[in-house]
């Protein structure tokens, strides 16, 4: 899969394509149709497909730094790495800025979709929207396409049980720690991945050494004490994982995950690992001290390692 930020590096290598566009937050398996009709509608027409990703949310952009916007469930790289994984051929990482909020509907057309990647067929959602004060919709796009001859096709749409697959709903059943759901709406465990950085050692102080990770998301989407397993390659370990602002020790605002493997004694700073998130154990507490977090860790371990043997996990 190639990644290009600028249309110019697309003309150079590829004269049109089959496109679609979204934050792909998630990819669920919603996403995940849209990438198979992408696909197929590309194989029929001998085309590459392409994915327009949105970056930064648009949400993320108009609430500005330390505004409030809804919480991610992927990072840019996770995301990458699961478009890349559906067998996607060109992500083209479109910037949501100052400028592309004031770009004009029709400007949006023809320099990004028309002029900048030569589509042929672009497949959206009837209530996409879409340039300066969102005034360009399905309507205008299918005229456009009329106009300078490429293809409008409807996104298809997943549901079960009657509810449609969206980041929304899943993030309200992260929230609800619902992970058998969230598991079947993405079509694979929730996880978090990231680089193991150092910190502050506080774990390996109170006995119970930790890897810590950058969540890389402006908010989270889980505050709290898990039972987890680590993915360290192709090998898996159980683990006493906090997520959230860690109120006993800083109170810098700074989210962080914190994994402690059972039973484990190897360096992982600088490699990358996969925390998959099986079942919620407690909320986020602010302790009187350091003598009492101690004291509840040992007590999350203990039930952490009775979650994970227990023979539904």
């Amino acid at each position: 899969m190639i990644i290009i930020e600028d249309t110019n590096r697309f003309s150079q290598l590829q004269q049109s394509c089959v496109a679609t566009i979204g934050k792909f937050d998630g990819v669920h398996l919603g996403h995940q149709l849209i990438l198979d009709q992408l696909k197929h509608r590309a194989v029929l027409l001998n085309l590459p497909s392409l994915v327009i990703l949105i970056e930064p949310h648009p949400e993320e952009f108009f609430a500005g730094p330390g505004g409030d916007s809804p919480a991610r469930l992927t990072s840019l790289r996770e995301k990458l790495a699961l478009l890349e994984s559906f067998g996607i051929d060109f992500v083209f990482q479109l910037t949501f800025d100052k400028a592309l909020s004031e770009l004009s509907a029709q400007d949006y057309i023809q320099d990004i979709l028309v002029e900048g990647l030569g589509i042929a067929c672009f497949i959206v959602g009837n209530d996409f929207r879409f340039g300066h004060k969102r005034k360009g919709n399905f309507s205008l796009l299918q005229a456009k396409g009329r106009e300078f001859g490429f293809e409008v096709l409807e996104t298809a749409s997943y549901e079960r049980n009657g509810q449609r697959i969206s980041s929304t709903f899943i993030r309200e059943q992260l929230a609800e720690a619902n992970f058998e759901l969230v598991e079947q709406l993405l079509g694979r465990p929730y996880s978090i991945e990231g680089e193991v950085v150092r910190g502050q050692r506080l774990g390996t102080d109170l006995g119970f050494p930790t890897c810590n990770i950058n969540p890389q998301r402006r908010r989270i989407p889980l505050h709290g004490v898990f039972a987890c397993e680590v993915r360290l390659g192709d090998r898996y370990r159980q683990a006493a994982v906090n997520i959230g602002y860690r109120p006993t020790v800083t109170d810098d605002g700074n989210a962080l995950l914190e994994a402690h493997i059972l039973d484990f004694d190897e360096d992982l700073y600088g490699k990358t690992i996969a925390v998959i998130f099986r079942q919620k154990i407690r909320e986020e507490l602010k302790f009187d001290g350091l003598d009492a977090l101690k004291q509840q860790i040992g007590a999350d371990v203990a039930r952490v390692r009775e979650v994970l043997s227990a023979p539904s996990i």
